[in-house]
């Protein structure tokens, strides 16, 4: 099977990987010559946001991925009609890559998520009190694209574009859950992960699964899980991210149409991979087994403030060293201040044991040039 991926990043790298002992070939379109995918996929250098350039590059492929979703969804609809399968459809696609459309979604299904105001670009037509979560309707990834405005003061930092302006919540836990599902309508959710992020980068700092969480917080992330991916209506695999705000109520951020970071921890930590499960939605094969084994977690390796250049992993060889521990680079050249550079995982006993080896880890290892 031809399977063409639009982005070239870590989450296509490590989908790739996965997939390398079955049999197809991986076409990757990228703009940067030297993404993570480059040098492991047949590479197409070209824009993913550019219509003509999705369509050519779609045209010969028997499925078509993405591992990011600011695509131009115009081009992958179309390949739909010329027959090529797109997974997942175009339809969500574009409802997802828009922030407005996403919170509307949710509202018509019933799916719950923090009340809302939309901004169309004109700071005179705002009703909504601060503090507020501030979020540009397209274009937003990893923390950039949305602002926290907490006072009065902050009011001179608005954008003045086309927003979603989001109700606070007030946050006792971020969580998320991978939920994917095949042509043939098999499901499979992993079991939900908490997160805890850097407040800095407002990037994920750790990821712990199981989540500490009660059987009646389950209970409603399954059924948002549920109520998300009949209204879909797609094949794919689609990561949900949840607060659980301080009175027991869940509610959802915001949904991935992709593979995700809060999923990383499952290559050791599962018995499959979101990386192995996403195959299995793009080859419409059997969904995988997602049990846990015991505790999992993940760390992300962040390039440090004030490096730029040639990457080098301080504290790597220590790492190494360290039982059950397991390193992922991403195959980036080059670091930056906040740009994700690779991730390590880690298998424990309990939760205590496994908040400790993240945590000292956490101290061996910089990211600098």
């Amino acid at each position: 099977m031809k399977i063409g991926i639009l982005g070239g990043g870590q989450l296509g790298r490590m989908f790739i990987q996965e997939s390398l002992k079955y049999d197809d070939e991986f076409y990757v379109l990228d703009p940067n010559p030297e993404c993570s995918c480059a040098n492991i996929s047949h590479f197409t250098r070209g824009d993913f946001n550019d219509y003509d350039t999705v369509l050519d590059f779609g045209r010969d492929k028997d499925v078509v991925t993405i591992e990011i979703e600011h695509v131009n969804a115009d081009a992958l609809g179309e390949l739909e009609n010329q027959g090529v399968k797109v997974v997942p459809n175009s339809k969500i696609i574009k409802i997802i890559q828009q922030k407005i459309l996403q919170k509307q979604f949710y509202e018509e299904n019933r799916i719950p998520s923090p009340e809302y105001e939309i901004m169309a670009g004109s700071e005179d037509e705002i009703k909504i009190q601060i503090p507020f979560v501030q979020k540009l309707n397209t274009g937003g990834y990893d923390g950039k694209g949305v602002q926290l405005l907490r006072s009065n003061d902050d009011w001179r930092n608005l954008w003045t574009r086309e927003s979603v302006l989001e109700n606070l919540v007030d946050i006792d836990k971020e969580l998320s859950v991978i939920v994917a599902k095949n042509e043939n309508g098999e499901i499979k959710t992993f079991p939900v992960t908490e997160m805890v992020a850097d407040p800095k980068l407002n990037l994920l700092d750790f990821n712990i699964c199981p989540a500490d969480i009660s059987d009646e917080t389950q209970k409603q992330i399954d059924v948002i899980a549920n109520r998300f991916i009949k209204s879909a209506d797609s094949a794919g695999l689609f990561a949900i991210e949840l607060f659980l705000d301080k009175n027991g109520k869940v509610w959802v951020n915001e949904t991935a149409p992709r593979l995700h970071n809060s999923g990383h921890q499952s290559q050791e930590g599962n018995s499959n991979s979101q990386f192995e499960q996403f195959y299995r939605v793009v080859t419409n094969s059997p969904l995988a087994d997602t049990e846990v084994f015991g505790f999992s977690g993940m760390l992300n390796l962040i390039g440090e403030d004030n490096y730029s250049g040639k990457v080098k992993y301080e504290g790597l060889e220590e790492v190494l060293k360290l039982p059950k521990t397991y390193v992922h680079l991403y195959g980036k050249k080059e670091t930056k201040p906040g740009r994700k550079m690779g991730h390590i995982n880690v298998l424990a006993d309990s939760r205590e044991e496994l908040m400790e080896k993240l945590i000292h880890i956490k101290s061996l290892m910089r990211v600098i040039a």
